[in-house]
């Protein structure tokens, strides 16, 4: 099956998955947060092919969420660091790892999350960037941005109504 672009689509969830929307590139992804850094060592967690793993990587690079930094010359070795656009990628995996803790994980969570700062077990949780509440998907409503060249999301909030 060929895989279809969105780039050319003027959705924020559509471009995200341009970049990491290829099954395997989120497993790097999360292995990087993970610390996993050398080629070698993420092939061996993943059991992936090295050719595969070698164009995801390289497109990780491209897309800036992965640099990749020289660790030795002779021969030339290369580790792969998440970028800042990177690591902005946290939430997105811990809302894939919750939903999959919830409805895929019968013998309970593989891996907790502790709070650095209190040492505790934690479940991180949205909460609104203007006065702090949590939130869930019917605490908020959609309404057009600026990006929203296309008419898409005023099209949908207007056919909702």
């Amino acid at each position: 099956m060929e895989r279809k672009s969105f780039a050319d689509m003027h959705c924020s969830v559509a471009q995200c998955l341009e970049v990491v929307g290829e099954w395997w590139t989120m497993l790097i992804v999360r292995d990087a947060f993970l610390g996993i850094t050398r080629f070698d060592q993420f092939q061996e967690r993943m059991g992936i092919s090295r050719n595969i793993l070698n164009a995801r990587l390289t497109w990780l690079v491209d897309e800036g969420v992965l640099e990749k930094v020289l660790y030795s010359e002779h021969p030339s070795r290369y580790e792969y660091r998440l970028t800042p656009k990177g690591r902005d990628l946290w939430p997105v995996l811990t809302a894939m790892r919750q939903w999959g803790d919830k409805h895929a994980a019968p013998d309970g969570p593989p891996m907790l999350v502790v709070h650095e700062s209190c040492g505790m077990v934690t479940q991180p949780v949205p909460t609104c960037s203007q006065c702090g509440e949590r939130m869930s998907a019917g605490d908020v409503h959609a309404m057009p941005g600026p990006g929203d060249l296309d008419g898409i999301v005023e099209s949908a909030v207007t056919s909702k109504r």
